[in-house]
């Protein structure tokens, strides 16, 4: 009974319910605008909300949080541009939809189900949260190297029918994640002598330029194409196609709260993850994968959605932040006089259950606030293209100046906008870019962290992945995606597949 008296202490607040309802509908907004990060906002809340009761400050800030995570789908379905990295493995199903008109069920379908991954995320953080952080503190910094390598190698899974292009997308997204100063040693790799590019080029820059504006310059080719109106007469998903696709979206879910318990990865690397294993194990979609599957839109919105509730147990139960976002949270624990960590369970048991209550009562806004607007935002798509381009170069802009306050990164975006649109010219794909960029600077801190715990022997580097169980794991994983992306795994297919029909026969 005191366990429910703290879970439903934001339930029966009038002003806990106004700060959760008001964060979670400014957040889908927030999350739809390229530039404007979830990190963002929580970041300028604290500064708001530092003299608030602590509970004030958490139910406006879990608002913000659940509902900008899932405010991203809402530009990738719409215009191809996601509004977060989280994002980017929706717009591949999600904008072919868009294009066929289906605009309003894509919404519909993503945001229920997005309330569906993050219950489950929640009730994994109510109910496992010492058991999740315990798995997430046996991974060491070779697994997250491994787990940077599988998200590279993934891209190909997102590149159409050339896995080659899909790698050196992302081999071209980690050279742009290099670019600043060594996290090591300090010293400018790629900065060729210049300041401006000390700081590194911020993966928000690149995003909007690749997707936004090199989206925009590759609908200049279409002005004269009739604009496609969009049907909005069906929103909510019927009960069969949620029926349908339940153990696919309790899959995602399940990868989204565990990718999103690992510390530093979040619900970029878990939707992608997510769509790789929904895009593996559907037999007979609809639809193929890449133009307009719902299996495609369904498992990295779910996952992204449930790493939110992933995200909170390394950071209550071992005061280590599982993103972003959940880094810019225990700060503002600390202003307020609190210590996550492993003893916050024990000596404010009621704070714990607060965030989990709030966070589902957040979840319910989102199924609210998601499921309304939707004429509104898919009347952008039914813009005419001569007033929709140039507004879209425009909001480009302000987003990419907006992170820093720098005219660079307008440059920068132009850049990549530039770039992009000749990649997508030639079938490249823009998306395992921005992962690159992601991942790249993970991967290269960790294999540092790495090859100092070996002691900088090679021969003791190699050995240690084969040495522990979640290593070898993740190395077999990695092997195996290698080895399906080359001839020899299709001639052991079609061998098995014969086998498998003389034996029937």
């Amino acid at each position: 009974m005191e366990i429910l008296g703290f879970l439903t202490l934001s339930w029966f607040d009038p002003s806990l319910l106004f700060l959760t309802a008001a964060g979670t509908m400014a957040g889908i907004y927030v999350g739809a605008i390229p530039g404007l990060s979830v990190t963002m906002a929580a970041s300028i809340l604290i500064s708001f909300t530092f003299k608030w009761d602590v509970n004030e400050a958490l139910a406006l800030i879990a608002g913000v949080y659940m509902g900008g995570v899932y405010g991203g789908s809402r530009t990738a379905i719409l215009l191809n541009i996601p509004g977060a990295p989280s994002a980017i493995a929706t717009a591949i199903d999600g904008y072919p939809m868009a294009k066929r008109g289906e605009a309003g069920e894509a919404i519909g379908l993503t945001t229920v189900m997005s309330v569906f991954g993050g219950f489950v995320g929640i009730l994994a953080l109510a109910l496992f949260a010492p058991f999740i952080s315990k798995f997430a503190i046996m991974f060491t910094s070779r697994d997250y190297l491994l787990l940077g390598m599988i998200g590279i190698l993934l891209v190909g899974t997102l590149s159409g029918e050339s896995f080659a292009k899909g790698a050196f997308a992302g081999a071209l997204g980690v050279l742009i994640g290099m670019v600043g100063l060594d996290p090591m040693t300090a010293e400018g790799r790629f900065t060729f002598g210049t300041i401006t590019l000390m700081g590194g080029i911020p993966y928000v820059v690149a995003m909007i330029g690749f997707f936004g504006v090199a989206e925009a310059f590759v609908q200049i080719h279409s002005l004269d194409l009739p604009v496609i109106r969009q049907k909005i007469d069906r929103i909510i998903p019927h009960f069969s196609d949620v029926k349908r696709y339940f153990w696919l979206a309790l899959r995602a879910s399940g990868i989204g709260t565990i990718i999103g318990a690992l510390p530093g990865t979040g619900g970029d690397i878990a939707a992608l993850l997510a769509y790789d294993d929904a895009k593996r194990t559907t037999k007979d979609p609809d639809v193929p994968f890449g133009q307009g599957a719902k299996e495609g839109l369904i498992a990295p919105e779910v996952a992204n959605n449930a790493a939110v509730g992933g995200a909170f147990v390394p950071m209550l139960t071992l005061g280590i932040p599982g993103d972003a976002v959940t880094a810019v949270i225990i700060g503002a624990l600390y202003i307020h006089g609190l210590k996550p960590g492993p003893l916050l369970l024990v000596e404010t048991p009621h704070l714990f259950w607060f965030i989990v209550g709030n966070l589902a009562l957040a979840n319910i806004f989102l199924l609210i606030f998601g499921l309304t607007g939707i004429k509104v935002f898919t009347k952008i798509v039914e813009c005419p293209k001569a007033i929709l381009i140039p507004l879209i170069i425009i909001l480009s802009s302000v987003g990419a100046y907006a992170i820093q306050n720098n005219p660079v990164d307008i440059y920068w975006m132009l850049l990549f906008g530039v770039i992009g649109y000749f990649l997508k010219t030639y079938g490249f794909q823009v998306g395992p870019i921005i992962l690159g960029v992601i991942l790249g600077p993970m991967m290269d801190s960790n294999y540092r962290r790495a090859m100092i715990g070996a002691r900088g022997d090679i021969g003791t580097f190699l050995w240690d992945f084969a040495s522990h169980p979640i290593s070898l794991v993740l190395s077999i994983a990695f092997l195996l995606m290698l080895l399906s992306q080359t001839p020899v795994w299709a001639a052991l297919k079609s061998l098995v597949s014969r086998e498998t029909n003389l034996s029937d026969q």
